[in-house]
Formats: structure tokens, C-alpha cells, sequence
């Protein structure tokens, strides 16, 4: 594993994103590695065909806004607490497609490795996230470290 010289951390939920974080700052650390962390807001209506009254629609909008604060709140906690090890994480919230976005980022910071967390992904999850894991797995150009939920 000396080759892995950039890292990327999938965010999804705060507990899940806290493993992936730390298997990330660890791997970062032991080899030196520059440690990315991205989470990807995705707008299930945004896409052609909904026809959807405007009312509704300024109130998913509205909603949005306010997961892309939380989201950018949780993540600058997860992050500085992992920052007083002394390692530099740079954190992205991306808009759009995540596969299309997860690519992108692998492509532009030369990723060598990617760890998201491992989960089943519900027909729900399907709509209102668009977590498609087997499509961006079969899509990665670089090695996939997944993490499980721990069950208790």
C-alpha cells in the first residue's frame, strides 16, 4: 500500500462517515497519505419528469438548504476532531449525481483509494438519496476500502 498517496472518504450519515473517517485518518497517517472526506447532496427532483406544484417545490428547496448546512456542520465536526491528530483533511460538499460526482472527484485529486461505508440500500433510499453503490463499485477506477455497521 505505499502506492496510496490520496484518500477519499465517502460521507453519507454522521455515525457511518465517523468509521470511514477514522479508517481514513489512520491510513493517512501510516503512509503519508492526503486525506479528502465528500459528501454529495442529491436533488431527486431535479431531474425531467416530476411535475410537482411550486409550493412543494420551494419547500423541498427550502429543505435542501437546511440538510446542506447540517451536513456541512456535522462534517466540520467529524473533521476537527480528527484534526487535532495533526492531519490535513480537506472536506467537499458536492450538488448533482453522486456517482457523477464521486468520479470526478476520484479523477481530479488522482485517488488511489476510496472508503465508503458498506449498507443496503432500500428502494427509499433509492429515490430520496440515489445511493447506488454496486454502480459507483463497478465504475471506480481505484481500490474500494468498504466499512460495515458494526451491529450490536
Amino acid at each position: 500500500m505505499d502506492d496510496v498517496k490520496h484518500i477519499l472518504v465517502l460521507s453519507r450519515s454522521t455515525e457511518d462517515c465517523c468509521r470511514a473517517l477514522h479508517y481514513g485518518v489512520s491510513l493517512a497517517q501510516k503512509y503519508g497519505a492526503e486525506l479528502f472526506i465528500l459528501h454529495v447532496i442529491h436533488d431527486p427532483f431535479s431531474a425531467e419528469g416530476w411535475n410537482l406544484p411550486i409550493p412543494f417545490l420551494r419547500s423541498l428547496k427550502e429543505e435542501q438548504q437546511k440538510m446542506r448546512e447540517d451536513i456541512k456542520k456535522e462534517l466540520d465536526e467529524i473533521v476537527a476532531s480528527e484534526k487535532t491528530r495533526g492531519l490535513t483533511i480537506k472536506e467537499f460538499i458536492k450538488e448533482g449525481a453522486p456517482v457523477d460526482e464521486v468520479l470526478k472527484m476520484v479523477e481530479k485529486e488522482k485517488i488511489d483509494l476510496m472508503i465508503m461505508p458498506a449498507h443496503e440500500e432500500g428502494r427509499l433510499e433509492h429515490l430520496l438519496f440515489s445511493r447506488d453503490n454496486e454502480k459507483l463499485i463497478r465504475a471506480m477506477p481505484c481500490s474500494i476500502l468498504l466499512v460495515k455497521h458494526e451491529l450490536f
